[in-house]
């Protein structure tokens, strides 16, 4: 029974230390919350003192974002006889044709986002194609079409295969975009 007794007591010393670690955390995070209240309060006035200081103009200094619109050279956008360069991924992916009208937004961070919005009026045609030290080609009868590297990547062409590629439905064009392998 003594025995007994002991344990009841020690339980209830150990009750009450972890009860008092209880309040003690409950008033520690009171503190903690009566802090941060304060620094809030604290923040939100240096904001206003800023805002008081900035004038509209002074907010509105950011660079804005400048938009050419060009044409599609086979490798480049071309907008007032300068030339933008256009990732050749995306050019091969968009089946760009030598002739498409482009937008072109240079943000204010300095990147380029390209977006096609008059395609030229096309057709396709099929050809062979042929590797030289400019790059790659696609011969058509006697006519030879130039293409990027990255639609020859894509579709694992090699040299002698034959090609689907696009050109412009008029005019002379030295640059196809690849369509698929025959």
């Amino acid at each position: 029974m003594k025995e007994e007794k002991t344990k009841t007591k020690k339980s209830r010393k150990a009750g009450s230390a972890y009860s008092g670690k209880k309040s003690l955390s409950k008033r520690k995070l009171l503190i903690l919350k009566s802090e941060l209240e304060r620094m809030e309060s604290t923040i939100l006035r240096a904001k206003q003192a800023i805002n008081e200081i900035l004038t509209p103009e002074m907010q509105k200094e950011e660079p804005e974002e400048k938009v050419l619109e060009g044409i599609f050279d086979g490798e480049f956008m071309v907008a007032d006889k300068k030339r933008y360069p256009i990732p050749p991924n995306y050019a091969s992916k968009s089946k760009l044709v030598q002739g498409d009208k482009l937008k072109l937004k240079i943000q204010s961070d300095g990147s380029f986002i390209y977006k096609q919005i008059e395609p030229i009026e096309r057709k396709n045609i099929v050809g062979i194609l042929e590797e030289d030290e400019k790059g790659y080609k696609v011969r058509v009868k006697d006519k030879t079409y130039r293409i990027l590297l990255a639609s020859v990547t894509y579709y694992n062409a090699k040299p002698g295969d034959k090609l689907s590629i696009i050109v412009p439905e008029e005019g002379e064009s030295v640059w196809a975009a690849v369509e698929g392998l025959v």
